[in-house]
């Protein structure tokens, strides 16, 4: 069996709808500092180009969770593999994803960030699969493109450690 993938947004597409996100985030948080939470891996090159476009005072952090494994479906089961360096608590948060899909991490995650205190918590993510939510009440409140019921890699998301590294998100399929 091989893979192929197919490019879903171009280098360029993505590196648009980033700045036009981070135009808006800057217009919403003006005043304010934001606190940048990055769910690891995947969202680590989202988040380094969406801060380069942000103009409003930033900090960083990262947590990894985790509900995939090596497969292609979600687990159901979150487990978190590195937790936040710093406290949250008074902080206005955004929580930058590279994908939502079941909601199933991303629950666990934002009612954990809850019970921290944070003053606002705020959800970023490049992609929204709205088709595959098993969770409700997820609210994304900047989203760079509502996508298909698809597999997706590129641009920092991967199927079993690969395709990290494409600079477009494309569409994997296997093929015989």
């Amino acid at each position: 069996m091989s893979e192929h993938v197919r490019v879903l947004f171009s280098e360029e597409q993505v590196r648009e709808r980033i700045a036009e996100m981070g135009q808006q985030i800057s217009r919403d948080y003006e005043g304010k500092q934001i606190h940048v939470i990055c769910a690891l891996k995947g969202g680590v090159m989202f988040m380094c180009d969406l801060a380069k476009c942000i103009t409003v005072p930033l900090t960083m952090d990262f947590m990894s969770v985790s509900s995939y494994g090596s497969g292609t479906t979600s687990s159901g089961i979150v487990k978190i593999v590195k937790d936040l360096d710093e406290s949250i608590e008074g902080k206005d948060v955004l929580v930058v994803e590279d994908i939502v899909d079941t909601g199933r991490t991303l629950s666990h995650l934002l009612g954990m960030l809850q019970q921290r205190n944070p003053k606002s918590l705020q959800l970023c993510t490049l992609l929204d699969k709205p088709s595959g939510r098993v969770v409700e009440g997820i609210e994304v409140a900047y989203s760079g493109f509502v996508i298909p019921d698809c597999f997706v890699v590129g641009y920092g998301l991967d199927y079993d450690q690969r395709y990290r590294n494409l600079p477009f998100v494309g569409i994997l399929s296997f093929e015989d």
